[in-house]
């Protein structure tokens, strides 16, 4: 029969290797957004958009929290979000709560101190129009970056002058010019 001093000794070495099996959660907390929700999963059907949360690289329920801030005949609105527990880990719906019309900026932050955020343009066709997680480079990691009131301001503006994300329109020119210029490339190939 073992003795009390004994059922000690295994209880803390139990403690001891269960300690170090569990892995320790270094590192920020990270957000991504999904869309569209899975309409088969009756706990995301009807939902605007999913946000996964993370710590470090593990899918965890962190802290959410999120505003919609939007432009609506010319007048500022700030709207409070609230999410639904889905059957996943660590992610949550989002149900569109703000109005039809006007164009909108969804700030969704998550961490014990709001560590990560998305910001979310939505057009003035209701359609998400940008997803945006701000990082910064420290040291040899990517880590999110903090966002201001001016980062949101200037997101809004965005969306409301038609045009999304920053440098789109760019971007878009460029991969049109890319397209065209594949089959001249293959013709010149052909003909070798």
């Amino acid at each position: 029969m073992p003795t009390p001093r004994l059922l000690a000794v295994l209880a803390l070495t139990a403690g001891a290797l269960a300690g170090a099996a569990t892995p320790a959660h270094a590192g920020p907390p990270w957000i991504s957004i999904e869309l569209p929700a899975n309409p088969l999963d009756p706990t995301t059907r009807g939902a605007f958009l999913l946000i996964h949360t993370f710590h470090h690289d593990a899918a965890m329920s962190e802290a959410l929290s999120g505003r919609a801030e939007g432009m609506v005949n010319g007048r500022r609105q700030t709207i409070t979000l609230t999410f639904e527990n889905t059957s996943r880990t660590g992610v949550r719906a989002l149900r569109k709560s703000w109005p039809d019309g006007g164009t909108w900026v969804l700030v969704l932050k998550t961490g014990q101190h709001g560590d990560a955020t998305a910001l979310v343009g939505i057009g003035a066709d209701g359609t998400v129009r940008t997803i945006n997680v701000p990082t910064e480079k420290r040291g040899s990691h990517i880590v999110p970056s903090a966002v201001s009131a001016a980062d949101v301001d200037a997101m809004l503006a965005r969306m409301a002058s038609g045009k999304g994300a920053p440098g789109g329109e760019q971007k878009l020119a460029l991969a049109l010019a890319g397209l065209l210029a594949l089959p001249a490339g293959v013709l010149a190939l052909r003909r070798r």
